[in-house]
């Protein structure tokens, strides 16, 4: 799923507080694209693990560790790091579905993997970087 079919077609809404989190969350992801990419390189070329995911959010969660921080950088969403093992770990992704999701899973030297956390609830997203 990309960021855009979370967001809808412009104009598919006329409450346009239907969408107004989910741009300004592509606007976040825009600015944090060379610091997210980064860290997933980090992440893979320390072999911490080969699927890094980004928790995307905009109040406390308990997964993976903050990374950035809309607080200290004025912006509207906060990003954590986390892994599929540790969303296996933690019962969010079933082991038996792990091939599935290692198998949907775009390459990370050019999307973004993101767990967007909403009221209305969560969703996979692969973002390209800029």
């Amino acid at each position: 799923m990309d960021i855009e079919d979370l967001m809808g077609k412009a104009g598919a809404s006329e409450d346009p507080k239907a969408n107004s989190p989910l741009k300004s969350l592509k606007v976040d992801l825009d600015f944090y694209s060379e610091s997210i990419k980064e860290v997933s390189t980090e992440m893979m070329a320390e072999g911490y693990t080969l699927y890094p995911i980004f928790i995307a959010h905009q109040h406390e969660v308990s997964v993976g560790e903050l990374l950035l921080d809309k607080n200290e950088l004025n912006t509207q969403w906060s990003i954590n790091v986390s892994s599929l093992e540790e969303f296996i770990d933690r019962g969010l992704i079933k082991e038996e579905r792990k091939e599935a999701f290692i198998k949907s899973f775009k390459k990370p030297n050019d999307f973004m993997c993101l767990f967007v956390i909403v009221p209305e609830g969560a969703n996979f997203v692969f973002y390209p970087y800029k």
